[in-house]
C-alpha cells in the first residue's frame, strides 16, 4: 500500500485505498456505539475476531508515517520529536474535550428523559467525586470504557520516537522492539489503571495495540513490503476468514456445543484489552484480502460513489468525536420513538449523513476559501489606494486653476 502513487506528467496523486478504509472503519465505529442497536448485529465484528478498531488503529498507524516519519527522515529526530508531541497534545486535548461534552450530554438527557444514561456510561463517581475525578481524568488514570480508544491512541504516538531512534540502527529493530514489547505485556500481564477505585485496566492496552499500529507504520515507511498477491496466500487468507466465522458469530456458535467448546479454548487469543494473536492473524488476512481486491481497481475508489468515504476518512479525528456523541444522541432518540425497522433506519441514515455531511463542511474549513476572498479585498484595496495616489499626484503637479492638457 502507497501513499501516493505517480500519475501522467510526473505528478504524484493520493492513494485512495488508506482514506477509504478509514473512512468505512468510521461509520462502523458510529453504528457499534448507538446503544441496542439491532444494525450493530450486521457489522463485520459479529462475524470474525477483528473489527473497525483494527481498521482504525492500523490506518492510523499507516497515516502516522506518512505525517511525520518523513520529519525524522527530512528535518531532524528532535523535529519529528516536537511533531510527535503536538500531535499527542491535539489527540489528548480531543480527549478531554469528547469527555466534557458526552458527560454533559448524558446528564441532560438523564434529566429530560428519565432514563439513567450516567450509568449507562457508569459516570456517577466522576460525577459524585468529582475532584478526584478531574485529577484521574487529566492524568489519563480515569479512563471510562466509552473513552478509551484515544488514550490508547497517545500511547502509541508516545512511542514513535524510540521506535524511529531503533530504525536508525537497522528498520527491523523498531519493529523487533514492538513485538518484544507486545510479547512482554501478555508474559508478565501489564496494563494501565483505569480508574483509582477498582483494578480495572484500560480497555484498549496501548502495550498490546501498538504492535498493529506499528504495523501500519512500518509498511509505510517501507521497512517492511507486503506479500505479493498470489492464489495460495489467497485462498489461505480467505480460508482462515471463513473458517472463523462459525466460533466467531455467537447466533452460530450458541447453538453447538462444539463451537462455544471452541470458544472458551480460544477466547482469550482473541482477547480486545491486549489485542489477542487471534485478532492480529484475522485483520491480516481481511487486509490482505482487501488489498488484493482493489488491487489494479484503484481508480473506481475516485468514482463518486466512493467520494463520500475518502473524505470521511480524511477528516477521520473530527468524524470520530462527533460519531461518538451522535451515537448517544442517536440512542436517546430511539429511546423516545421506538426501536423498530423503520426508526432503526432513520436514525442510522440519519446520522450516516451527518457525519458525512460534517466530513464535507469540515473539507470546507481545510481549504480556507476566506483566503482567496481576503486576497481579493487586499488587492482591490491596493488598486484603490494606488488610483488614488496618482490623482493627488496629478493634482498636485499643476498650478490651481490649471488643468492638464486633455
Amino acid at each position: 500500500m502507497a501513499a501516493s502513487a505517480p500519475a501522467p506528467g510526473g505528478l504524484r496523486v493520493r492513494d485512495p485505498r488508506l482514506d477509504f478504509f478509514r473512512g468505512v472503519a468510521m461509520l462502523i465505529i458510529f453504528i457499534a456505539h448507538v446503544p441496542d442497536n439491532l444494525w450493530n448485529e450486521y457489522i463485520p465484528a459479529r462475524f470474525g475476531w477483528s473489527d473497525a478498531t483494527e481498521m482504525f488503529v492500523f490506518c492510523s498507524g499507516f497515516a502516522a508515517a506518512i505525517a511525520f516519519g518523513g520529519t525524522f527522515v527530512k528535518a531532524s529526530f528532535g523535529y519529528g520529536t516536537a511533531r510527535i508531541g503536538y500531535r499527542v497534545w491535539q489527540i489528548y486535548a480531543a480527549h478531554l474535550g469528547m469527555f466534557f461534552f458526552i458527560a454533559a450530554l448524558v446528564v441532560v438527557g438523564t434529566r429530560l428523559l428519565g432514563n439513567d444514561y450516567v450509568e449507562q456510561l457508569n459516570l456517577h463517581w466522576f460525577i459524585q467525586n468529582p475532584m478526584d475525578g478531574l485529577i484521574g481524568l487529566f492524568t489519563l488514570s480515569y479512563v471510562p470504557n466509552y473513552f478509551d480508544i484515544l488514550p490508547m491512541y497517545i500511547g502509541a504516538l508516545v512511542l514513535v520516537p524510540v521506535v524511529m531512534a531503533l530504525s536508525r540502527i537497522h528498520p527491523w529493530a523498531g519493529l523487533t522492539f514492538c513485538a518484544a514489547l507486545y510479547t512482554a505485556n501478555w508474559l508478565y500481564g501489564w496494563g494501565v489503571p483505569a480508574e483509582p477505585f477498582s483494578d480495572r485496566e484500560w480497555f484498549f492496552n496501548p502495550m498490546a495495540w501498538q504492535l498493529l499500529f506499528f504495523t501500519g507504520f512500518g509498511l509505510s515507511m517501507g521497512w517492511v513490503s507486503p506479500p505479493p498477491i498470489s492464489r495460495p496466500l489467497l485462498w489461505l487468507a480467505g480460508g482462515f476468514v471463513v473458517l472463523t466465522i462459525p466460533a466467531a458469530h455467537w447466533g452460530t456458535a450458541q447453538n453447538f456445543d462444539t463451537l462455544r467448546a471452541l470458544r472458551e479454548v480460544i477466547w482469550v487469543w482473541q482477547d480486545k484489552t491486549d489485542f489477542g494473536l487471534l485478532r492480529y492473524l484475522h485483520f491480516l488476512a481481511l487486509a490482505y484480502l482487501a488489498i488484493a481486491l482493489v488491487k489494479g481497481r484503484e481508480h473506481l475508489l475516485l468514482a463518486d460513489w466512493a467520494r463520500p468515504l475518502i473524505t470521511v476518512g480524511r477528516n477521520s479525528l473530527p468524524i470520530f468525536l462527533l460519531s461518538m456523541g451522535l451515537a448517544r444522541i442517536a440512542g436517546m432518540v430511539l429511546d423516545v420513538i421506538g426501536r423498530t425497522p423503520l426508526t432503526l433506519m432513520l436514525v442510522n441514515l440519519g446520522g450516516l449523513s451527518i457525519l458525512i455531511g460534517f466530513a464535507y463542511w469540515c473539507t470546507f474549513l481545510k481549504r480556507q476559501p476566506w483566503r482567496r476572498r481576503e486576497a481579493e479585498h487586499a488587492a482591490r484595496t491596493a488598486a484603490g489606494q494606488e488610483r488614488r495616489a496618482v490623482t493627488a499626484h496629478s493634482s498636485a503637479s499643476y498650478p490651481a486653476g490649471v488643468a492638464p492638457a486633455e
